[in-house]
């Protein structure tokens, strides 16, 4: 079984010529739509439908898992080397034995003479048979002694079976680490209502999906049972739009992004009234629709590495927000979708950063470039990695900067300069800035978003730390405020918790109750 890409949610059946397919029908965005659409009209259309799409794709899931040990078995079987033939000891030994060769003196005196004739031949027989008349009676007697013990031995001795050739060990099926619960039911309904085909769906995605959803979990369950306490009471009317105004507040959404929300609500009441079930999925359409206006109708998941092109990601933020954590889940993303990575370990500030970015090079199998000195200059080290880059073919750089408030000017000017060594060392580059942001920060991070847009020209914003207390509406506040997409989110510590960002799974984590 292939890779699981994340780049482009789906298999990775080879590699160069499907790149270049990819890559054209990247451009063609028309297409693209048209298959997005077809894709839409496939999905489910009510909840038994749903229940047979999660039971193909559990069932896909366990030929996924069990496919790799049912092929290894007749390549082991294969590798299982064939019984020899018997050998010419063998066949020896189960000739009938011939009388034992008794020397005579005649035979001991041609002896000589036939290794003279033939000195080509070894002249060990001769020898034993000089040493045989030349041995004295004692020695006799002992070998007759000894050839009687034999015989006795091989009369009484219990002939034991010859060991049979052990048989190959059939391996264990590996049985996906996951249940057919209602987590997995709801993960496969947020992917099957998307147009996904059950053969294209992964255990990671169904894992990464449940994370996503305990992560936003302490957010859902209050917002989500306030919300339907709200809306239950029956219409949308003035009073319940207030009080979801609110709700929304608290969730760290923002004032502009709010009101825009509440503003839309409105408009909508003002034409028909809403049930409770369609006011909630009418706030979903609102929140994902907000999630997508950056990208002007395109998709995030077109956010990818170009191949046989270099790509500059520069990662900037504050300090702790998890920049080198990012750095070393997004090298492991980027390996195992097939890109070539490299890391320059450009934060040389803060103690013992570059030892921990080898860390995350060495568990992703990326090498890092990196500065032995103290507190170089960052720009050389990113004018080092670029060159690096270009004499290995690597398609994606990832550099790591020093950790730095936003009010501090002197540290934004050094920022400044990194990227300036980046579009002349790289002028023909595809470069991206991305704001790393602790979600947890609430509305502190928005203005951190502004000042380092300014200085680094973002391009998108990586949300970490989903997992802990962080409410999520920080994303919309970033969006909405600044016109700045989510690239990717990680809601967890380990390597694999970091994935792209997908605005109606956000939002179905969110609010599904």
């Amino acid at each position: 079984m292939s890779s699981f890409n994340w780049f482009r949610r789906s298999y990775d059946e080879s590699s160069e010529a499907d790149k270049t397919e990819t890559t054209a029908a990247k451009d063609d965005t028309t297409a693209a739509a048209e298959e997005d659409a077809s894709e839409a009209s496939q999905a489910p259309a009510n909840a038994e439908d749903y229940l047979a799409w999660a039971k193909a794709a559990y069932q896909n899931i366990q030929q996924q898992q069990t496919a790799p040990a049912v092929e290894a078995e007749p390549q082991a079987d294969a590798e299982t080397p064939a019984e020899p033939p018997a050998s010419t000891d063998e066949a020896d030994s189960e000739a009938p034995s011939e009388p034992p060769f008794t020397p005579s003196l005649e035979t001991a005196v041609a002896a000589p003479e036939i290794a003279e004739t033939n000195p080509a031949e070894p002249t060990a027989d001769a020898d034993t048979t000089d040493d045989s008349v030349a041995a004295p009676f004692w020695a006799k007697a002992a070998e007759v002694e000894r050839e009687a013990r034999l015989a006795k031995l091989r009369e009484t001795a219990i002939a034991e079976p010859e060991p049979e050739p052990e048989a190959a060990a059939t391996p264990e099926l590996v049985m996906p680490d996951v249940d057919l619960d209602e987590a997995f039911l709801w993960s496969a309904e947020v992917l099957a209502s998307q147009g996904r085909s059950p053969d294209d769906i992964s255990l990671e995605e169904i894992t990464w999906l449940n994370q996503l959803r305990q992560g936003l979990g302490k957010t859902r369950r209050g917002l989500v049972n306030q919300l339907k306490s709200v809306v239950g009471q029956g219409p949308l009317n003035e009073d319940a739009i207030y009080e979801i105004e609110a709700l929304l507040l608290q969730a760290d959404v923002g004032v502009e992004a709010t009101d825009k929300i509440v503003a839309a609500l409105q408009d909508r009441m003002r034409q028909e009234t809403l049930p409770p079930e369609a006011a909630i999925r009418y706030l979903k359409t609102i929140l994902q629709q907000m999630l997508d206006s950056p990208l002007d109708g395109d998709h995030n998941l077109m956010f990818v590495p170009e191949s046989e092109r270099l790509n500059i990601w520069l990662m900037v933020g504050v300090n702790g927000a998890g920049k080198t954590t990012t750095i070393g889940k997004l090298t492991h993303i980027a390996q195992k979708s097939g890109y070539n990575c490299l890391i320059a370990a450009a934060d040389t500030f803060r103690a013992a950063a570059v030892e921990q970015v080898k860390v995350w090079g060495a568990r992703s199998g990326v090498e890092v470039i990196a500065n032995p000195g103290q507190n170089t200059d960052p720009a050389s080290v990113v004018f080092d990695a670029i060159a690096a880059a270009q004499s290995r073919n690597t398609e994606l750089l990832l550099v790591d900067t020093a950790g730095r408030l936003q009010n501090k000017k002197n540290l934004m000017d050094e920022l400044s300069k990194v990227r300036r060594i980046i579009d002349k060392k790289a002028p023909d580059a595809n470069v991206e800035a991305l704001l790393v942001l602790d979600s947890t920060l609430g509305q502190n991070g928005v203005r951190q978003a502004q000042v380092f847009s300014e200085a680094a020209n973002l391009s998108g914003v990586v949300l970490t730390k989903l997992d802990g207390t962080a409410k999520g509406g920080v994303a919309l506040a970033v969006v909405q405020q600044l016109g700045l997409p989510i690239r990717f989110i990680g809601a967890g510590e380990g390597i694999e918790d970091l994935r792209p960002f997908s605005s109606y799974e956000f939002v179905e984590a969110l609010l599904s109750g």
